[in-house]
This record gives C-alpha cells, structure tokens and sequence, in this order.
C-alpha cells in the first residue's frame, strides 16, 4: 500500500508512519515542517510546506493508494476563537484535498475527526457512532462539516473515506505546551514544578487513548473496506480527578490541584463505545491506562522542551 500521510511529523501522524513502516508501507509524508523530537525516518519520502497551499502537495498525490489526512490547522480549545480561520484552514482545506484526489483517482480516505467534540453534551453512557452530532465549539462544527462532505463526495464520486472520531490520544512525542493534550500539559507542569490547574470541579469524565492503539486502529481502518464513521477510544471514562491520582502513582509525586471556574466550552462526559472498531476491525486497545502514562512520563524526561 502506498500511503501519503498529511500531518505524518506530528504527534498523532508519527505514530500512524510507525505502524504502517511495521506493517510493510510505502510512506510519504507532508507536513509543514520536520518531526521536531526525532530524526528523520529511513525509507520515508518527507515533504514540506502549507496545507493551504495544494501547489505544495498536490505532486505528493500521484501513484497513491491511500491518503491519511491527519492534519488540524487549530485546537478544540481554541477554535472558537477565529472561527473563520478555522473555517478555511481545515475545510476549506480538506475541500480542496477531496477535489485532487478526485482528479487523480484516489479513492482511499482516511480522515482524523473528534469523538470529543463532534457528539457534543451526550449521555452518562459511552456514545455510540450513530448517536446525533451537535457540536457545541468551532473545532466540532468544522469536523462535522468535513465528515459531511465526504459523505457526500462518497455518494456523487465515489470516494471511500472511513472517518476515525478518535478521543483523548496521549503518548510519546505529544507536544506539552497547553494546547494538544491535558495528559501531556499537566506532566509537563509536574516536571517542571508548577502547579495543576483544573476547570471546574475535576470531575468532568473523558476517554482517553494511547497514541499507539490509535495508530493501529487507522492502519486497520485503512487496510479494510469500511466507509463512513468509526470511534477510537478506550471505552472506559475516567474524571480528571481519576487521571490526577494515576499521574500521582506513575510520577511519585503529591498533586494538589488548583481549582479554577468551569468552561462552556467543555462538555461534562464524553466517552466512547468502541463495539464497531472491535466487531468491524477487529481492533482492541492494547495499552493500559497506567501503563500508558508511565511510557509518556518515561519520554518526557528524554525529550527536548
């Protein structure tokens, strides 16, 4: 299989080049600049440049079989905060992607959206794919939109896009600056002594994964003939609360937490059912939880800030 893989030098991206060189692929990746925590990748053709610049990656297209676009030109947190920016980075973006793979040919779509933030305020009970989307952020909104555009480029080209609503992915090489990941930021401020601040009252519950298990559950999705939606999560929610004591039994450290006002923009349960990834794909995380945050806290020593 002859993969590009838009955004293959990020967190998520790295991990899902890791699991197709394993698993024997051609790889190609694009992304707007090098890995930043390890060198490059042997047998990996690397190109760089801006999404929003199809110029850029449309060579990058030809003699595919398989696209992963992996790439968010914002975060869910701060989405809402330029709207239009959001709007025509990432669909916009993903409009002009969808329209040279169809003059090229290229059927295969594997498209990383939100399982946190597309279902938006959901059930005390894991959310299954056909539960109502109504997002409630701008970050939702626009993944909503693209998923409907390849539904709907399904129907009138022919595209076979299979869309992977991924929850809470934590792991190595997942940046730590506030913005991706609270596994990743509340670490980070346990390495470098600062303290542990929560919106609202810790026990709003989410699902978290480890970064590898999502990497496997793109690689199968990819490699299979699914279409349309399929959730990537562990199936068990954990409070920040639950994730604050784990961190304290992986780090050695006390955690007191600061307890700051709640947000609008967070949704109080969030957690995912994972039936159709296990019965469709045959996939199953394999990473337990605390063990996951010990290979993340382990890597985090090693890396560069």
């Amino acid at each position: 299989m002859r993969a590009l893989v838009f955004g293959g030098c990020g967190f998520i991206g790295s991990h899902v080049v890791d699991a197709l060189l394993a698993a024997g692929h051609s790889v190609t990746v694009f992304d707007k600049a090098m890995e930043r925590y390890r060198a490059p990748l042997p047998g990996v053709e690397y190109m760089t440049g801006d999404f929003a610049d199809k110029m850029a990656w449309a060579e990058a297209l030809s003699g595919k079989d398989v696209v992963f676009h992996l790439i968010s030109t914002t975060f869910p947190g701060t989405a809402n905060l330029d709207p239009k920016a959001d709007v025509t980075g990432n669909l916009i973006g993903t409009l002009n992607l969808i329209e040279v793979m169809n003059t090229l040919g290229i059927r295969r779509l594997v498209y990383m959206s939100s399982g946190g933030t597309v279902y938006g305020p959901a059930p005390g009970h894991p959310i299954p794919e056909d539960y109502p989307l109504n997002p409630i952020n701008s970050y939702g909104i626009v993944k909503v939109a693209i998923e409907q555009y390849l539904a709907m480029y399904r129907i009138s080209h022919g595209l076979q896009p299979v869309v992977i609503r991924a929850a809470n992915p934590f792991g190595p090489r997942q940046g730590h600056t506030g913005v991706q990941g609270v596994v990743a930021t509340f670490m980070r401020r346990l390495q470098t002594g600062q303290p542990i601040e929560i919106w609202g009252d810790g026990k709003v519950v989410r699902d978290y994964l480890h970064v590898a298990d999502l990497a496997q559950l793109c690689l199968a999705a990819a490699e299979s003939d699914l279409c349309g939606a399929v959730n990537a999560g562990s199936g068990q929610g954990r409070s920040l609360l639950d994730l604050i004591e784990a961190l304290a039994h992986v780090t050695g450290q006390e955690i007191a937490p600061v307890f700051k006002p709640g947000r609008t923009i967070d949704v109080p349960y969030s957690v995912l059912d994972i039936t159709k990834a296990q019965t469709v794909l045959g996939w199953q995380p394999a990473t337990e939880f605390r063990d996951g945050l010990r290979s993340s806290w382990d890597w985090m020593q090693t890396a560069k800030a």
